[in-house]
């Protein structure tokens, strides 16, 4: 083995393990892992562009990004196979409301803000139509384990309708986000993208993606079921080889793997003929991998200093991502027999985390002129949001009053 391949396992062997501890220490004081494991990537010198005869960085924008996509599709997986299909059901529709034209809504309106500061220097690059659309796609979702790592120590308090509200929303709308985050890329990259086929591509990877996952999740219930007598170590990488045959289907087809990656796991994970119990034994401990390595990741590759030199268009960014969402969430639960304090709350704990991360390390190891400055906009909003809307949360709970 060369040394130079044991000094990198050293190193992020290393990494991984203090990451695994700043994990478990935010646990205990209330607060999200990842925010720390974010900081601990940021305080790591990852001399990303090294200068000619320095040492290389310990990783690279392209490998970044591929280690971004993998980690959200296990962050994914297991969020569906750890979901109550018979609880949600009673809140599918204002979820699938919120998750699709909700998102499509945030995006597009985010965009229109975004091109009305077109004179303001977000970017070294001047605002354009594939920018603006980019940077609502990148905040047009809100991402399950940022809103339960901040709703955890209120859970007794809320109603369960809420709880299965949010976390069902925020399964759904990531493909919405990375499907419109490729057009803009695309455009921007001249491969051409019509507007008016946006709608239809938007639908077509939602639709093939959901019923790629499906098939393969009964595929994998049929499989896994002879399997159950077996060892958990067998299940866990029989689990795995099923996910990335599906998940690498679905993408060759044209499907939103994301989706299918959730859409599998919710079919395994309310299927009568496993081991429940067994079966998510089995894949946690991928999945704290992948959520560990997918802030590792960002935080790695981005440098303090480019944060804090966009940081007030951070806090602008933030301030219409927020209002945007109290809009939508208003207009679309309008008729809703949500009472208008748990509407409020929705708009409040639509959170931020993973999806805008993996969409800017995506922006960023492609050639459009204004990739490398997506990294450190999405981390500023994704910190400044979890914590802003976190110290908010407490008092809207009290405001609400007992959990229904």
């Amino acid at each position: 083995m060369p040394q130079s391949l044991g000094w990198l396992l050293l190193l992020f062997g290393g990494l991984l393990l203090l990451a695994l501890f700043l994990d478990d220490f935010a646990s205990r004081i209330k607060l999200p892992g990842f925010l720390l494991v974010l900081l601990l990537g940021l305080l790591i010198d990852n001399n990303i562009n090294p200068a000619p005869g320095e040492a290389p960085s310990l990783l690279s924008l392209e490998q970044a990004d591929h280690l971004a996509q993998l980690a959200l599709v296990l962050v994914l997986f297991f969020g569906g196979l750890t979901s109550n299909w018979q609880a949600m059901r009673p809140v599918l529709t204002p979820a699938l409301r919120l998750a699709t034209l909700g998102s499509l809504l945030t995006a597009l309106i985010l965009a229109a803000v975004v091109m009305g500061l077109q004179h303001i220097p977000i970017t070294a690059a001047n605002v354009s139509l594939p920018l603006a659309l980019f940077i609502g796609a990148m905040f047009c979702s809100t991402d399950a384990s940022a809103v339960f790592a901040i709703l955890r120590p209120l859970k007794r308090r809320l109603p369960p309708r809420l709880l299965d509200l949010l976390e069902c929303e925020s399964a759904f709308n990531d493909p919405i986000a990375v499907v419109l985050a490729g057009v803009a890329l695309a455009v921007a990259s001249g491969q051409g993208a019509e507007p008016s086929g946006l709608l239809v591509e938007v639908v077509r990877s939602f639709l093939l993606g959901a019923f790629l996952g499906f098939l393969g999740g009964k595929g994998a219930v049929l499989l896994l079921s002879r399997r159950q007598t077996s060892s958990g170590s067998l299940m866990a990488v029989l689990g795995l080889a099923l996910l990335m045959a599906v998940i690498g289907g679905s993408v060759l087809l044209g499907g939103s793997g994301l989706l299918a990656a959730y859409v599998m796991g919710l079919v395994l994970g309310n299927s009568p003929e496993l081991d429940q119990q067994a079966l998510e034994d089995s894949q946690a401990g991928f999945a704290k991998l992948a959520e560990l390595l997918l802030f590792l990741c960002l935080g790695l590759v981005v440098e303090p200093t480019a944060v804090v030199k966009v940081l007030k268009w951070v806090v602008v960014l933030l301030l219409a991502v927020l209002l945007v969402r109290w809009l939508v969430v208003s207009l679309l639960m309008w008729r809703s027999e949500f009472p208008s304090a748990e509407r409020t709350f929705v708009a409040m704990a639509g959170l931020r985390g993973a999806v805008p991360i993996a969409i800017a390390l995506q922006a960023a190891a492609t050639d459009v002129p204004w990739g490398g400055a997506m990294p450190p906009l999405a981390l500023g909003v994704v910190l400044l949001g979890v914590a802003g809307q976190g110290l908010a949360l407490g008092p809207l709970v009290r405001r609400m009053g007992p959990a229904s």
